[in-house]
């Protein structure tokens, strides 16, 4: 199998099948036979839709033959996490709790992306609701980084996550409800984006105001990322942030200088503890940084990153959603994503409003930081992957010292920003001493997504990853 062309950037895979170089059936084809190849191993699938996909890639050739006028991604096949609507194909959502919800219509993402010509292949694996940073479920069982498959590729869209570094499609559909993009890109060393809340409408099946999830782009590369976030992106009715949908920021950049921009540097938040490899790439990427101009400072360190409240949000909205499947379904769910409810059980109504007060109070002080300063950049997480079979209701261990459960310490840089709705980009920052990928993140003000992205294409082009491809073995290859 060609690996030359599984990894083809989106962008130049639609140009080569715009210019009849590349028959859109080859290529599709060739992704769905890694994916079936891969699944033995990987695990990254939980619904692979082989005939709608070759039928919209013979369809894709004959506009092309025709001379008809194509999209920007045209002939490109995607996967799309199991937690946003395909229609017609189940939304299972990790679990099988959800065996009769097979969506009438698609999320508006899948179906901007499929106008500008993307082919949609399958569904991708997740933690039962999305739950946890790590990527199993009783449903579709264990999801395993193509770097190294004893180790976790994060989650909870770490199926998109797999696939996307593995080669089996470009583009990736991830959603981000804790860190669930970033954190898995950085374990896969991957581009990920949480884009600014409302950017990308995001459905929310319960509450859409208080919606903390967002929907966005898993790519190898940042053109990839940036193509896939302007087809998304807009005003849906079904996501009332939407709606309201402000100024995007274009990135006051002049050429590769960053003269005059000013940065601040994170290199803890809730964190105790981070690995040395993490830091040393994030500093390297540092180092590109001032080498352009740009001025980077410490971050204050007085910043309350608010931990504690962002738990109580989370753990209550859990419990929420697994009481009422506990009586009849407890032994078809996932022990984790119980015992995550029976910890949200704790909260009281006036400790849920406390913690809503505190993540106004941090929504303020993220934004006046943001004022001070062009972007903020951290480690997306605080170590390279955890084992793949790791329990997340157990504290995880960094520096050999147990720091608490995931959130408190491997992705504590993550959640913070689901909670103030700034955009969020991850990328690769190079690989730890294990051999696994590291990540950095870079944060902005609110509708300065481009300038993420801007700054993440200055690292891709002054350190490269897209060249860099995990072993054909793990991937089902010989």
């Amino acid at each position: 199998m060609d690996d030359d062309l599984l990894f083809l950037s989106a962008t130049h895979a639609a140009r080569r099948i715009k210019a009849g170089e590349l028959l859109s059936t080859d290529y599709v084809g060739a992704v769905l036979d890694a994916i079936d190849a891969s699944q033995a191993t990987l695990n990254a699938f939980v619904t692979v839709d082989r005939d709608q996909a070759m039928t919209a890639a013979a369809a894709a050739d004959a506009t092309v033959a025709s001379g008809a006028k194509t999209g920007p991604l045209h002939g490109v096949p995607v996967s799309v996490k199991d937690m946003v609507a395909v229609a017609g194909m189940p939304n299972k959502n990790g679990s099988f709790t959800c065996e009769n919800d097979v969506p009438e219509h698609d999320a508006p993402a899948v179906r901007r992306l499929r106008s500008g010509g993307a082919i949609v292949v399958g569904k991708t694996t997740t933690p039962e609701f999305g739950h946890k940073g790590m990527t199993d479920s009783v449903l579709s069982g264990t999801t395993r980084n193509p770097w190294d498959l004893e180790r976790t590729p994060g989650g909870s869209s770490g199926g998109a996550a797999a696939a996307v570094a593995a080669g089996l499609a470009p583009l990736g559909i991830g959603t981000d409800g804790a860190g669930s993009i970033r954190g898995p890109a950085a374990t896969t060393g991957i581009v990920g984006h949480k884009p600014t809340r409302g950017m990308v409408p995001h459905p929310a099946r319960s509450d859409p105001f208080g919606n903390q999830s967002f929907t966005g782009p898993m790519t190898r590369t940042i053109a990839d990322a940036v193509s896939m976030v302007r087809l998304m992106s807009g005003p849906d009715t079904s996501d009332p942030w939407s709606l309201g949908s402000g100024q995007v920021r274009r990135p006051p950049l002049n050429g590769d200088t960053l003269d005059g921009m000013t940065i601040a540097y994170a290199e803890t938040m809730a964190n105790a503890e981070v690995a040395p490899d993490v830091v040393a790439n994030t500093k390297a990427c540092l180092d590109v940084f001032t080498s352009l101009g740009a001025i980077v400072e410490p971050a204050p360190a007085n910043f309350d990153w608010a931990e504690p409240a962002g738990r109580v949000l989370y753990q209550a909205a859990i419990h929420h959603a697994v009481e009422a499947l506990l009586p009849q379904r407890r032994d078809k769910l996932s022990p984790s994503f119980i015992a995550f409810g029976e910890w949200g059980a704790q909260w009281s109504a006036g400790d849920i409003l406390d913690a809503q007060a505190e993540r106004g109070e941090l929504y303020g002080r993220v934004q006046a930081l943001l004022r001070r300063y062009d972007a903020l950049v951290s480690p997306t997480a605080a170590r390279t992957a955890l084992d793949a079979d790791f329990d997340a209701t157990q504290p995880v261990v960094i520096n050999g010292k147990e720091c608490g459960i995931t959130r408190q310490s491997w992705t504590a840089y993550q959640y913070p920003f689901n909670l103030t709705g700034n955009p969020a980009l991850s990328v690769p920052s190079g690989f730890g001493e294990d051999g696994l990928p590291t990540g950095l993140q870079i944060v902005a003000t609110w509708w300065a997504d481009p300038l993420c992205l801007a700054l993440g294409g200055i690292i891709e082009t002054h350190r490269p990853w897209a060249g860099k491809r995990p072993p054909r073995a793990n991937r089902g290859l010989s």
